[in-house]
């Protein structure tokens, strides 16, 4: 027996008793698209940007509630004629919404509480981006925005209430969005932003290598739209993820919500994007900035106290 117990191979050996059965095959491997949905089954997106009409109604409601999706921002977009007071009553209607949808929906303000959300079974709301149309060149308007929930604020054009804004949002922790701001102002703006910064819906076509470079050195997250063409979405993807770095890419929202995001995830998967990237893709990148944003929002305070 100790002969045995000492020689591996002998028992490898032994034949097997008369009608054992064989071991089971290994199940196959998973095919891209197989892979694609368990893994967002596990990592739910959290989207850049939605937009929904001015008219909200908790009986329409909640067509997010998917699951592929575990947070979003809500856009808070109003036109230049509406400003500060559509603004406020924007997002007045986004948080009865919310609070009308309690098994769908949470309001969230911090990445713990995004965490917590998916964790229970909720999109997290993440109030924002706001527009610019919506600032009124008042730094005390966006403090306002913070202490009402707003994480998000589209920044256009650059002069100096631009580079105090950004100093104050940093201060604050409210995540400066660059979607649509032409490639002077994004250069400006990085060489003012000590946190890293969101286009939350991006048009990386619109953007130089430079910029990308200079957007993935400052750790922001270019978030893109989705289109109904998964290969058109993932070339777009393939130049942000090698000119910013896998940290850099992000999802805005698909443009066709009955086709999700499984496809596009099997066309990455069969262009050699790792298990990780995608992660990265799906939500990773993003609560990392915003995390990222309130560390720093909390160190400037405590320098200054």
């Amino acid at each position: 027996m100790a002969g045995l117990l000492d020689d591996p191979h002998t028992l490898s050996a032994v034949p097997a008793a008369a009608g054992e059965l064989d071991p089971p095959e290994p199940p196959p491997p998973l095919d891209e698209s197989a892979r694609a949905r368990a893994l967002l089954a596990g990592q739910p997106v959290v989207e850049g940007r939605r937009e929904f009409p001015a008219e909200l109604d908790p009986e329409d409601f909640p067509p997010v509630r998917a699951q592929e999706v575990g947070g979003q921002f809500w856009s808070v977009r109003v036109g230049p004629d509406e400003g500060v007071v559509g603004a406020l009553r924007r997002i007045d209607a986004i948080r009865a919404l919310v609070a009308a949808c309690p098994e769908d929906l949470r309001l969230a303000h911090t990445t713990t509480e995004v965490a917590a959300a998916v964790n229970h079974g909720r999109v997290a709301v993440l109030l924002g981006p706001v527009s610019a149309d919506a600032i009124g060149g008042s730094l005390a308007t966006l403090r306002a925005y913070h202490a009402l929930g707003v994480r998000a604020v589209t920044l256009a054009g650059f002069d100096r209430f631009v580079r105090d804004a950004v100093r104050e949002m940093n201060r604050l922790g409210l995540a400066v969005d660059l979607s649509g701001a032409a490639p002077d102002t994004v250069r400006e703006v990085l060489a003012v932003a000590k946190a890293p910064v969101l286009m939350t819906e991006a048009d990386p076509g619109s953007l130089p290598d430079d910029v990308l470079r200079l957007l993935g050195a400052n750790g922001g997250v270019c978030m893109v739209p989705v289109a109904e063409d998964p290969a058109v979405t993932a070339d777009v993807l393939d130049r942000v993820h090698t000119l910013a770095g896998p940290h850099c890419v992000g999802i805005s929202h698909p443009k066709d919500p009955a086709q999700g995001y499984a496809p596009l995830f099997a066309e990455l998967l069969r262009r050699g994007w790792t298990a990780q990237d995608l992660v990265l893709l799906s939500h990773a990148n993003a609560t990392r900035a915003l995390r990222q944003t309130e560390f720093r929002s909390r160190a400037t305070r405590l320098r200054a106290a």
